[in-house]
Formats: structure tokens, sequence, C-alpha cells
């Protein structure tokens, strides 16, 4: 069975940066498991998977465009320190949600002192190109409710 749309695959891999750095891995874990053609992965990653099959390995390069996207220096912002309330201390690397004009985000703190906090919507990712190397460890069909859901679902993952 090839990796095709509303298939449910898993897949081994290691991600790495180009200086090598690894950033993620299945290895020595669970295989990752996703619905195929719903979005549940980068798309560079997904669109090169694409027809492979069980026990085939990958070697994927995904640039910036196809994976979290190109550094945006208008997502790194200077907030007021009163922005934080009722949290004693901040310091660089710290994450916090918080609400944007697409929803709930993610930002990085980046500089902090008394007055002002230094912020980064950016993704982590973002203008990193992404490293895959891995092999597909199952491909099965999606059941109705997971082709309705968009998403695989836990305690039927593997394939049968």
């Amino acid at each position: 069975m090839q990796v095709a749309a509303n298939k449910v695959i898993g897949i081994h891999y290691t991600l790495t940066n180009d200086d090598g750095q690894v950033l993620d891995s299945s290895q020595g874990g669970n295989p990752l498991f996703y619905l195929h053609g719903h979005s549940n992965i980068i798309p560079g990653l997904e669109s090169q998977l694409e027809g492979k099959q069980k026990g085939d390995e990958f070697d994927v390069v995904v640039k910036p465009k196809d994976g979290y996207g190109e550094r945006n220096d208008e997502l790194v912002q200077q907030v007021q320190r009163e922005a934080f309330q009722g949290v004693e201390q901040i310091e660089p690397g710290m994450q916090f949600q918080t609400q944007g004009p697409g929803g709930a985000m993610v930002v990085t703190v980046i500089e902090a002192n008394d007055e002002t906090v230094t912020i980064d919507a950016n993704h982590p990712l973002a203008g990193v190109s992404l490293n895959f190397k891995g092999s597909i460890d199952s491909v099965r069909e999606a059941s109705e409710d997971e082709v309705q859901h968009g998403h695989a679902h836990e305690g039927d993952l593997a394939d049968h």
C-alpha cells in the first residue's frame, strides 16, 4: 500500500538542521503517526512521502517556505513588562501563549529588563532548512472517523 491521501502513515525519522544538530527524533520510541493529505505534518515533508511504501527510506530537505516559513522580523516586538503580570521572573528562552489576530500563538522571550520584554512570535524553526532522514514504518487505510476528524486516532495506529 502506498502513501496517499486518507491513509494513516507511521514514520520513524531524525530531524537535523544544516549544522547536523538533531532537533527531533522518533528513534528509540514509537513512530510518528499522521493522516496523509490533511496537513498533519509540514507540507514539504508530506509531499516527499507521497507514493512511498512501508519499508521505504527517505532523506528529505525541506526549505523554510515548505516548512515553518521564513522568519518575519515584524513578529519580533517589544512589549511593556506589565503585560506579564503575575510572572515574577522573565528570562530569554521562556515561552508564553498569547492571543494574536489569528488565534492562540506562542511567543519566545528574546530579552527582558525591568521595563520591557522583547518577544518573538516566529516559530522556533522559521527560516531553518529541515533535514529529515527516516523510513516508512506503516501504511493503512484511515477509518471514516479519522478522515472526518482530519487526524489519526490513537489506539488503532499500526497497520492491520
